[in-house]
């Protein structure tokens, strides 16, 4: 029994939900969206200002599906009234990022710097900050969660936090088990 599945997804004041007979259509402030499902075994529908989706069947993938089709339809609707917003942080000696364009430049200890294209859909900024401990902050936000968290992850890849130093791009937040070096113990 999927209990997500089984949770109502409440109507937010200012997003409109269409559901077709393959597709459900959520437009919001933000955007639209559109969250494919299988209508064999999935069935929507709209009772008292809530969302309600059950399976038809009890096949497994039926109900393997029922929690997914929920939660894509629900991170669509939040997407499209609120977004989602990611926040990576640099650290490191010399480690930042610039803007040229659409586009994040980072330098990040390479011989050459990298740039990374956001996913149609996604924007990316770069805050320079004050403080000693952290270089720069790039917030990558938009209206889908995957892409959000996609663009965010290639950026993370570029240079993974050190567990020794610390060094690296990591998101705002994560803590990093840091390492004794090989002369700590002497």
């Amino acid at each position: 029994m999927s209990r997500i599945g089984n949770k109502l997804i409440p109507m937010i004041e200012g997003v409109e939900v269409k559901i077709n007979a393959d597709n459900v259509e959520v437009k919001g402030k933000n955007g639209t969206d559109v969250v494919k499902y299988d209508p064999s075994r999935i069935k929507i529908e709209i009772e008292d200002n809530n969302i309600k989706v059950s399976r038809l069947n009890e096949e497994k993938h039926t109900k393997q599906l029922h929690g997914t089709t929920r939660a894509l339809l629900n991170n669509a609707i939040v997407g499209c009234h609120e977004g989602y917003t990611k926040t990576l942080e640099i650290i490191g000696i010399g480690y930042h990022a610039d803007m040229k364009g659409n586009d994040v430049v980072l330098t990040v200890g390479y011989s050459h710097p990298i740039t990374i294209s956001p996913l149609p859909g996604v924007t990316i900024k770069v805050v320079d900050t004050k403080s000693k401990d952290v270089n720069s902050v790039v917030e990558v936000s938009g209206q889908d969660k995957f892409k959000v968290g996609q663009t965010a992850a290639l950026i993370r890849e570029v240079r993974r936090p050190e567990p020794y130093k610390g060094k690296g791009i990591r998101y705002k937040g994560e803590h990093i088990l840091r390492k004794e070096g090989k002369r700590a113990g002497k």
